[in-house]
């Protein structure tokens, strides 16, 4: 699938700038809680350095670093950082992603991969009806061949395995 032609010179999307500002708030967020951990474990100096003394340092660095980051966003130029047709890319790549991994929970590692397989082959990939059910039910197979059956390493698994016995 190809993007879209811009006539208008400038893509229509997320602006660096906004991205930016974005990613600063969370790293400030982040730099709030190391402190606040920090200093409920015991920030000062009782002779000796308490448990919090040194994360404490590290967070007042942190907190300034994202500060600084925060303030050179906004004075950064307005430009694209990614347009909105870029931003579906990732999430059709995304969305099976996240289902696969909520339903590794409930149905077990072999059930949601076989899933997974199936969305993205057919959402990302359009391959044939026949190469996806064959690669959805081959690979989970080989991988419980490898990982149950030959390593002995226990994976995450649901009712399925657990109507077979495993």
């Amino acid at each position: 699938m190809s993007q879209p032609a811009d006539t208008t010179g400038e893509a229509a999307g997320l602006s660096r700038r906004s991205v930016e500002i974005i990613v600063a708030a969370c790293l400030i967020g982040l730099a709030a809680v190391v402190l606040y951990d920090s200093h409920g474990r015991g920030a000062g100096w009782d002779n000796g350095p308490q448990n919090g003394f040194f994360p404490a340092r590290v967070g007042w660095i942190f907190l300034a670093a994202s500060l600084y980051l925060l303030w050179k966003s906004f004075r950064s130029p307005r430009e694209t950082f990614v347009t909105w047709w870029q931003l579906g890319q990732v999430a059709r790549v995304l969305a099976p992603l996240i289902l696969f991994v909520a339903l590794i929970g409930p149905l077990g590692l072999y059930l949601a991969a076989a899933i997974f397989i199936v969305a993205f082959m057919a959402v990302i990939g359009a391959a044939r009806w026949w190469s996806i059910l064959l690669a959805a039910i081959i690979i989970p197979l080989a991988c419980f061949w490898i990982f149950e059956l030959q390593f002995r390493v226990p994976l995450p698994k649901g009712p399925l395995e657990a109507a077979l016995g495993y």
